[in-house]
């Protein structure tokens, strides 16, 4: 039961992430933002790390968290490319939708089999997740290779879910600073690669750094709950963060909710107690 709520609230804190980061990248470069987001985590993770006392890991484990850390930043750059296109209410729920599938399928391979009860929660969450993440069409239209981009980044979001997924309990939270610390280089090399300037505004560096303590935060809860339970349970409900990116841009920003939202709240709700029964 204890992993369902770490999931669970893992998808609560993520969303308010995204959200965070989301209004970073509206006036600032994206690959800014996530550099920001990702350094930011590092001291985050670094003072768990020196506080619990966390012995040493495995270089299997640290090649798991770096690995992880690479796909993740790699899905994300691929993300913001294709909202750029403007047809963000086709690509979110898209990706969003392959991010959960990926590790609901790899789980059965992969991880012990759950319980068909649990099983069905995790399908009503991946249902969920594509009707909370659908917003207005407003004529919005999308090329395959625009699709390729959302499906890709749902497979790499996806991908991350699952490669961190295989460290191992003993190694604490040190995958997420390997992945932390991959991610940047990654993000540096990538930017040098573009020249894309690392300048950041004050209004930037703060909205990153809270994206950066809240994705900390998710992932962290998010180990705890996969370490506890099944990856074809975990990932799902883990990737319900759309729902609270949507309820605050309905607080903050006075978006309204659509009907077809409504109802994937309720096939949320739905899907929490189905995997808890």
């Amino acid at each position: 039961m204890l992993f369902l709520v770490c999931a669970a609230a893992s998808a609560l804190v993520w969303g308010a992430g995204d959200f965070a980061g989301g209004k970073a990248s509206q006036r600032a470069n994206s690959f800014v933002v996530a550099l920001v987001a990702e350094t930011a985590g590092i001291p985050l993770v670094v003072g768990w790390l020196l506080a619990t006392g966390t012995g040493w890991p495995s270089a299997a484990d640290l090649a798991w968290g770096a690995a992880s850390g690479l796909v993740g930043n790699a899905g994300l750059v691929i993300f913001y490319r294709a909202l750029a296109s403007g047809a963000m209410s086709i690509v979110a729920p898209l990706t969003a939708t392959t991010t959960a599938a990926v590790p609901l399928l790899l789980g059965l391979f992969l991880d012990r089999l759950p319980s068909a009860l649990a099983l069905v929660g995790a399908v009503v969450a991946v249902a969920a997740i594509t009707l909370v993440s659908a917003g207005p069409r407003n004529g919005a239209t999308a090329s395959r290779a625009l699709l390729g981009l959302a499906l890709l980044s749902g497979v790499l979001f996806g991908g991350y879910f699952t490669i961190v997924a295989q460290t191992s309990e003993a190694s604490g939270l040190w995958p997420l600073l390997a992945g932390r610390v991959a991610g940047v280089s990654g993000l540096l090399v990538a930017m040098r690669a573009l020249r894309v300037p690392a300048r950041a505004s004050a209004r930037t560096l703060a909205l990153g750094g809270t994206a950066g303590a809240f994705d900390v935060a998710a992932n962290a809860l998010y180990l705890f709950a996969v370490r506890g339970g099944v990856l074809s349970v975990a990932a799902p409900l883990a990737s319900l963060y759309p729902v609270s990116t949507v309820l605050l841009a309905m607080a903050v920003d006075r978006e309204r909710m659509r009907p077809l939202q409504i109802t994937g709240l309720g096939l949320a709700a739905v899907a929490l107690v189905l995997t808890a029964g």
